[in-house]
């Protein structure tokens, strides 16, 4: 009999408040971490879950409206690593990315919080 063990991706443990001093200096100049304030860009109150391009009163580029992504915890990882890599061609995102592991897992947990 063969039996095939599969590993579940580890989960990331960020600390939220550790978070939302990495958003202070990596994000808060764009965005928003609170309802209904868009800056530069949209605001990231109840982002994960969201569908990318997706919030009503942002205008988004067509290339994030189009993008076929959900923001889970996993795309946000990625996308917040190399946004250029990770987006559509066309979008406006100028951040190159945050490259230390533990600040982006602290980041994705604190996002998390935003709801």
């Amino acid at each position: 009999m063969l039996i095939w063990l599969v590993a579940a991706a580890p989960a990331r443990a960020g600390d939220p408040q550790a978070g939302a001093n990495v958003f202070k200096s990596e994000c808060a100049e764009c965005h928003s971490p609170k309802e209904g304030r868009n800056k530069k860009g949209p605001s990231l109150f109840g982002i994960v879950g969201r569908h990318a391009g997706s919030l009503p009163d942002y205008n988004y580029t067509d290339a994030l409206k189009q993008a076929p992504w959900v923001w889970t915890e996993d795309k946000l990882h990625g996308y917040l690593s190399q946004p250029a890599r990770q987006a559509n061609p066309g979008t406006r995102m100028k951040y190159p990315g945050l490259d230390d592991a533990g600040q982006l897992d602290d980041l994705i947990a604190y996002l998390a919080t935003l709801h």
